[in-house]
C-alpha cells in the first residue's frame, strides 16, 4: 500500500490529561472527544478545552455529538477545541448543511449498519462518513455489507487488536476508529493504544 494510502486511526473517547498524554507519545491521526451527556465517556467543554491545549497540534481533534444544538457545536469549533465534527445522531441533509455553511472544518456523519443504507453513506453532503454498529457498542458488525463502498470511510464498531489487521487488509478503510478496543477496565491504556497505531503503521 503506498504511503499515502495507508489506513490512519482515531483514538475515540479521551476523558483525562494522561490520555492526552499518551496519545501525543503514540500520535494517532485523529483523537476524539464525546460531547453527549449520559455516555460514559462524556467530556464537558471546560474539560476538551483544557485537554486540547495539550494536544499536540498535527493530531486532530474530533467532536462528537448526537442531535445537539447547532449553536454549541458550532462554539467548540470556533474556540479552536474541535477540528472535525462527526455526527452520531439522526441529523440530516438541513442540520448538515446549515452547520457546513456556519464551520469551516470537515463534518463527517456517522451511519449505522445494518440500520441505515448505503445509499445514504454515497448520497450525504458531509465530508466524510463513519459506518458502526451503533452508537458505541464496542461491538462489529457483517463487513460483508460495505465491501462495495468506494467512499472514503472511517470504520469503527469492535475493532481491536484481534482483529484489525483483518479490518484492514478486507477493507481498506480509510481510518479505522477506535475506542473500547484501546481500553482496560474502562480507561484507555497506553499500551493498547501503541500496539494498534504499531499494526495500523505496518
Amino acid at each position: 500500500m503506498a504511503m499515502e494510502n495507508k489506513t490512519k486511526i482515531k483514538m475515540c473517547g479521551m476523558m483525562r490529561v494522561q490520555d492526552i498524554e499518551a496519545a501525543n507519545e503514540i500520535h494517532p491521526d485523529y483523537i476524539g472527544f464525546i460531547f453527549v451527556e449520559g455516555r460514559r465517556r462524556y467530556v464537558t467543554y471546560e474539560k476538551a478545552g483544557e485537554m486540547k491545549k495539550l494536544l499536540d497540534p498535527d493530531i486532530k481533534a474530533v467532536g462528537v455529538f448526537i442531535n445537539e444544538e447547532i449553536d454549541k457545536v458550532t462554539k467548540l469549533v470556533k474556540d479552536g477545541i474541535v477540528d472535525i465534527v462527526q455526527l452520531h445522531g439522526e441529523e440530516g441533509e438541513d442540520y448538515i448543511q446549515e452547520l457546513k455553511a456556519k464551520v469551516d472544518c470537515p463534518v463527517i456523519k456517522c451511519f449505522q449498519l445494518p440500520r441505515d443504507s448505503l445509499l445514504d453513506v454515497v448520497l450525504t453532503s458531509a465530508d466524510m462518513v463513519l459506518i458502526d454498529s451503533g452508537t458505541g457498542t464496542g461491538k462489529t458488525f457483517d463487513w460483508q455489507l460495505i465491501e462495495g463502498v468506494t467512499r472514503p470511510y472511517f470504520l469503527a464498531g469492535g475493532i481491536d487488536e484481534t482483529n484489525i489487521e483483518e479490518a484492514i487488509e478486507k477493507l481498506h478503510p480509510y481510518a479505522i476508529d477506535v475506542s473500547s478496543g484501546i481500553e482496560t477496565d474502562g480507561l484507555k491504556d497506553p499500551e493498547k493504544m501503541k500496539k494498534l497505531k504499531s499494526i495500523v503503521s505496518k
